[in-house]
C-alpha cells in the first residue's frame, strides 16, 4: 500500500511537535503555539489522506474550485505550505508547465497564472484538493475531481471525467487535465481518456504514450489500482451493453407465422 502523503505529513507533524516541545522547555510559550497548531493540522491531513481513510473533502474545496474563508484559515499551515513548495519545485525543475499529449488534449501542473494554461480557452479538469482555481480562469469550463496528492480519483470519478472530456472534444474544445505537477493524479485520468478517445488500446499503453511527451510522469500503486478497476468496470459495462443490444434484436423464429410449404399440384 502506497501511503505517500500520509507518511510525509506524519513526519512533518512529528517534527513540528518536537519544535513546540523544545520551545516550551525554553519558556518561549507564545512562540511555540503556532508550531503546535501546525503540528495538529499536519496530523489531521496525515490521517485523512491515508489510503484506508481517504477523505479529500476535509479541506472543503468546492465544485467551482474555491475554498471557503474559514477553510483557508484553519488549514493555512498545509494549504499555503504546498503552494510555496509547488512554486519552488517548479521553478527549479525546469519542466514545461504543460504538454500536448494528442490533438487538443493537454496535461500539466497547477496553472497558477495565465501563461501556465494551454492555448485555446481549454476546459479544465482539476485533480487537486489542495490548490484553488484561479480567478482569471472563471470563464473556462471546469470539472473538479478533488483528490489528495499521491492518491487517485475513484474509478467512477475517472469515468465521469472521461465522459465530460469526451463531450468537450466532440465540441472541438481543448481539454487540460492537471494536478500539482502533472505527474500522477492527472496522468491516471489522462490514461483513461486516451483509451476512451481511441488513441491507444489500454491504459498501460496510454502511460507509455504520455511518457513520450511528458517524461517525468510517475504513477504509483494506488493510481495503477484505480485505473485497473476503471478498466474492468468499463469492460464489464461494455459486455452488458452488448448483451442488451443483442437481446433487443427480434428473433426470426418467434412472433411470426411459419410459411406453409407449397402443395404439389399435378398437371
Amino acid at each position: 500500500m502506497d501511503v505517500g502523503l500520509s507518511i510525509l505529513m506524519g513526519l512533518q507533524a512529528t517534527a513540528l511537535f518536537l519544535i513546540f516541545v523544545s520551545l516550551q522547555n525554553l519558556d518561549f510559550t507564545l512562540l511555540s503555539l503556532p508550531f503546535l497548531y501546525a503540528s495538529l493540522v499536519s496530523l489531521l491531513v496525515s490521517l485523512a489522506s491515508h489510503p484506508s481513510i481517504n477523505i479529500p473533502t476535509l479541506l472543503c474545496k468546492k465544485q467551482d474550485g474555491t475554498f471557503p474563508i474559514w477553510s483557508l484559515i484553519i488549514f493555512s499551515p498545509y494549504l499555503y505550505l504546498v503552494r510555496i513548495f509547488s512554486f519552488l519545485r517548479r521553478f527549479t525543475s525546469g519542466e514545461e508547465p504543460y504538454n500536448e499529449i494528442c490533438e487538443g488534449v493537454y496535461i500539466g501542473g497547477w496553472p497558477y497564472s495565465v501563461d501556465k494554461l494551454p492555448p485555446g480557452n481549454p476546459a479544465i479538469i482539476d485533480c487537486t484538493c489542495e490548490f484553488p482555481r484561479k480567478e482569471e480562469f472563471k470563464g473556462h469550463s471546469y470539472l473538479c475531481l478533488a483528490t489528495w496528492d499521491t492518491r487517485a480519483p475513484q474509478p467512477g470519478e475517472i469515468e465521469s471525467a472521461v465522459k465530460w472530456a469526451s463531450r468537450k472534444r466532440a465540441q472541438n474544445v481543448p481539454v487540460f487535465i492537471h494536478c500539482a505537477y502533472g505527474h500522477g493524479r492527472s496522468v491516471a485520468v489522462m490514461c483513461a481518456l486516451l483509451v476512451a478517445l481511441g488513441v491507444v488500446e489500454d491504459w498501460k499503453k496510454a502511460e507509455l504514450f504520455i511518457r513520450e511527451r511528458r517524461p517525468y510522469i510517475s504513477m504509483n500503486s494506488v493510481q495503477y489500482k484505480a485505473l485497473e478497476e476503471w478498466s474492468k468496470h468499463r469492460l464489464s459495462t461494455s459486455s452488458i451493453d452488448e448483451v442488451s443490444s443483442s437481446s433487443a434484436v427480434p428473433s426470426t423464429s418467434s412472433g411470426r407465422p411459419r410459411a406453409g410449404r407449397p402443395k404439389n399440384r399435378s398437371g
